[in-house]
């Protein structure tokens, strides 16, 4: 039992602490009760050293008090020393003397008071109630001194045996002192080397460990607790080490994984800038197989395009060396590359593999993009992934180049169609007019007599070739200003500025169209509108300012156009071949407008326009 508590102490940090608290804490209370037991023991020791005092000077007074009476023998003094016999014989037998005498009968301060105790009860004590012979007084006096003596042997064993409590009370405390310190010593001693000790170097270990130094252990061993914190220190740091190299190899992985993104993501962008930049030609085509092959690090690549009625695929940039594809030298005809799977890895004889990818939008297929796989080699799932998104960005380029090819077409087809019809509402309505005063001019030259109907006849042909050559001139600056400008604004300020100076003419311009857009056709009614109203107000107005607003209407998606001049106001003529308001109610119709003429406040004439353009009913209906 001995030893499995020896052990058990032994590898116990915590009860070996405790046993020196343990030690330091019974010293204390062991100290403390043998201080208390003997403080106990040596309560009233003073009391009955000034009680024994006090019997001497009772005893000498007894003494006078007795040669008195002898002298007087008056009732008086011997009441007053029955009195004094009654206080002495019961300071004698008083609980504090009683208190501090021992048990044992051998005691010299036993002997001595049970000496005092039979003088006074034998000799004394009867001599002084009874007096007799003149002798015997005389040996009465006699004995006061030796019994007086007696006290005195009494009160000095008092006080050496309150003495000798004291002492003992002296040593306990001492020895309970020193015991305390050199269990306190002890206790310091053991806690630094088997607890301060070991902290501090494990303390400095975790330092080196925070410095990046995972190779340092403990020789810290043992059952107790510092051990075990030695032994778990040293399995932390192993698994530090290990858990540190994996996120290195984690690390490494993640920066390779991050530059090979960054390079995709890289070629992606560069990829983008030469498809997006410019119209893709062949040279485009073939710098980005080249980047992508710089990145992928696998074979050839090969872009090849080829339309659904087609049954010949066009080659159209390739990295091979020879110029020509591996996939067209194995492959019989181009219908058997082109086929509608998504993406396909074909095996050749030599082991080289070809991962091909669809080169598509939402809409429609437009050839594949090619790439040689080595032998002995796997496209990695990255490598696949970029692939795909490359031909994804090709086949979106292929579609919008397309689509901008065909809407030039549509554009120079719409642009064609406007200046037919301009031609044919202006100048072949102006040619017709003049071939009908050809025909009357014909017929009046047949007749010599009629000078006044070929002078007439002239005179409205020279009106109408001036009409018609002035809107040739107009029609020729109006489409100058579409081809060299596409922005209304722009070809609205160039037209008032045109005929400010035109006609020394002030003109203000306000244009704010927010996000409306205007096509082609609704564009060069607007301006053909605003070139015959202020052709108009050169010609006929005499106006000193002129105002040109084109303002889209609050709450809803309507323009508002509106020419003011401060002239003399609207003035018809009734010249046949003078139409330019009957060619602006018809623009206004073609736009689907509402136009008006309306007098301007405080004077002259506004020519106002309300119309939607097909964009906004398109987006309402």
């Amino acid at each position: 039992m001995n030893r499995f508590l020896w052990n058990k102490l032994r590898n116990s940090l915590l009860l070996r602490l405790g046993g020196m608290i343990a030690a330091i804490t019974v010293l204390a209370i062991v100290g403390m009760s043998t201080s208390w037991m003997v403080a106990e023991t040596t309560q009233g020791n003073g009391e009955a050293i000034n009680i024994a005092g006090s019997l001497r000077m009772q005893s000498w007074r007894m003494a006078s008090l007795y040669q008195r009476t002898l002298q007087t023998d008056t009732a008086e003094y011997r009441t007053t020393l029955q009195q004094a016999i009654e206080r002495f014989e019961n300071d004698l037998s008083a609980e504090p003397i009683l208190s501090v005498l021992p048990v044992d009968e051998t005691t010299p301060l036993k002997k001595v008071y049970r000496q005092v105790e039979a003088n006074w009860q034998t000799q004394v004590k009867p001599a002084l109630q009874h007096p007799s012979s003149t002798v015997q007084n005389a040996r009465v006096l006699d004995e006061i001194p030796l019994f007086v003596a007696h006290i005195n042997d009494l009160v000095k064993q008092i006080e050496e045996a309150t003495e000798a409590k004291i002492f003992v009370l002296r040593v306990v405390l001492g020895v309970a002192i020193i015991g305390t310190m050199l269990v306190v010593i002890l206790s310091i001693y053991l806690v630094k080397n088997i607890l301060v000790s070991p902290l501090r170097g494990l303390l400095g270990l975790t330092d080196q460990i925070r410095q990046g130094n995972l190779a340092v252990r403990t020789e810290l061993d043992g059952e107790d607790e510092i051990g075990q914190l030695g032994q778990a220190f040293n399995l932390m740091a192993e698994d530090l080490s290990k858990l540190y190299q994996d996120l290195e190899a984690r690390v490494e992985q993640k920066t390779a994984e991050l530059t090979r993104s960054n390079r995709s993501l890289d070629l992606l962008y560069r990829s983008i800038t030469r498809l997006h930049g410019i119209a893709p030609d062949r040279a485009v085509f073939h710098n980005v197989l080249k980047d992508a092959e710089a990145v992928l690090g696998l074979g050839n690549g090969t872009i090849c395009l080829k339309e659904d009625n087609n049954q010949q695929g066009d080659v159209v940039a390739t990295t091979a060396i020879s110029g020509k594809s591996p996939m067209c030298q194995r492959a019989n005809s181009c219908a058997e590359c082109h086929d509608p799977h998504a993406a396909r890895m074909d095996t050749l004889p030599d082991g080289r593999q070809i991962l091909r990818m669809p080169l598509t939008d939402a809409e429609k297929r437009y050839g594949m993009l090619a790439v040689d796989v080595p032998a002995n080699t796997t496209a990695e799932r990255w490598q696949v992934q970029l692939l795909e998104a490359l031909s994804r960005h090709i086949g979106v380029t292929i579609a919008s180049e397309q689509r901008s090819e065909q809407h030039r077409r549509v554009s120079l087809l719409e642009e064609r169609a406007v200046i037919a019809r301009e031609l044919h509402d202006s100048l072949a309505q102006s040619l017709a007019y003049m071939k009908i005063q050809v025909s009357r001019l014909r017929a009046a030259v047949k007749n010599p007599a009629d000078a006044t109907e070929v002078t007439a006849a002239l005179e409205e042909l020279r009106e109408g070739l001036n009409s018609s050559y002035q809107q040739l001139r107009e029609l020729l600056s109006t489409f100058r200003l579409r081809m060299e400008d596409d922005d209304l604004g722009m070809a609205l300020a160039q037209t008032t500025t045109e005929f400010a100076e035109r006609g020394n003419l002030p003109i203000a311009l306000d244009v704010s169209l927010g996000n409306l857009n205007l096509t082609p056709n609704e564009e060069i009614h607007l301006l053909q509108i605003v070139r015959e109203a202020l052709s108009n107000t050169l010609k006929h107005a005499h106006a000193s300012q002129a105002w040109v607003s084109l303002q889209r209407q609050e709450g809803n998606n309507s323009l508002q156009l509106r020419i003011e001049d401060d002239g003399a106001g609207i003035q018809k003529t009734a010249n046949l071949h003078h139409y330019g308001m009957a060619i602006m109610d018809e623009r206004a119709r073609a736009l689907h407008g509402i136009l008006q003429y309306l007098p301007r406040t405080g004077g002259g004439t506004c020519v106002q326009l309300d119309f939607t353009p097909k964009t906004r009913i398109a987006h309402a209906a």
